[in-house]
């Protein structure tokens, strides 16, 4: 929805999983010599000030990214991870934080792609002026589930598509599960990576069994999870759906997940979850 702004949540704990989850995704594409495409289909406007107004009114990075600043016993993707968001401060202290358009141009080859939407204006300026003018970039003033889709399938053959709306709408969680088998239908050697926050866990049950049933082969899903399941806390846990993920993915968060759990779970009550939702 328009009225929707990131900044209030910049760095927090659900966007350490899903940029750890999105590096991981882009290193793998990297791999091979041959170009890919990346797709984020809700960009934002690509970096953050957590000494902003926005950041500051509830200070989420403090339970995410401020959490694992000063550690030393970082294991080794989370320790990419945090090595990107630094490039970003010129300082130790953390003051600044890059959003997904900003962490994916770091891993960006010359002959790689990345189209980035954002359909709020003010937002949208902010994006074009970090695009500056970079050929490798481009950026669309559309609702990115409908526009990514008219992409399909990149030109390049190899891509990797981002899906993060901001499900302030309890349609969102039917939009994507439609969206993706669209997507899928068009591009089906794609790598898809949905992000989902746990608000309501009813909702997110509704989420996994439409994708469960959809016909789509090879889904993997991890969740991060920092208080139990709670109507009263808000967001107390979110999650990637991966469908074709990296081989060495579900290995890598395994090492990660119960990690993360541990240091960022508050009270002790940190949860993961690392499961396969279709075969593939």
């Amino acid at each position: 929805m328009l009225s929707y702004r990131h900044a209030f949540h910049a760095g927090n704990f659900a966007d350490v999983l899903k940029h750890i989850i999105l590096i991981l995704n882009l290193e793998y594409l990297t791999k091979k010599d041959k170009p890919f495409c990346c797709m984020d289909t809700h960009a934002g406007p690509g970096k953050y000030d957590l000494e902003g107004d926005y950041a500051l009114k509830n200070r989420e990075f403090d339970s995410g990214i401020a959490k694992l600043w000063q550690r030393e016993d970082l294991p080794d993707s989370v320790a990419h991870y945090l090595s990107l968001v630094k490039r970003f401060n010129s300082t130790d202290n953390l003051s600044r934080y890059p959003g997904s358009p900003l962490i994916t141009k770091q891993l960006l080859r010359e002959k790689d792609r990345l189209c980035l939407y954002e359909l709020h204006s003010t937002e949208f300026k902010l994006l074009t002026e970090i695009a500056n003018k970079d050929k490798r970039m481009h950026v669309f003033h559309a609702d990115g589930l409908t526009a990514s889709l008219k992409q399909l399938p990149p030109f390049e053959k190899r891509g990797l598509i981002l899906l993060d709306p901001s499900y302030e709408i309890k349609s969102d969680y039917q939009q994507v599960v439609e969206t993706l088998i669209a997507m899928h239908k068009r591009f089906a050697s794609g790598t898809y990576a949905l992000w989902y926050p746990v608000i309501e866990r009813a909702r997110n049950k509704k989420l996994e069994l439409a994708l469960r049933n959809c016909g789509i082969k090879n889904i993997q899903l991890f969740e991060l999870g920092i208080r139990a399941d709670s109507n009263e806390h808000g967001m107390t846990a979110s999650g990637m759906i991966v469908i074709n993920p990296p081989w060495t993915l579900a290995p890598e968060m395994k090492q990660v997940l119960p990690w993360l759990a541990d240091i960022l779970g508050h009270d002790r009550e940190g949860f993961y979850r690392i499961e396969t939702m279709a075969e593939e």
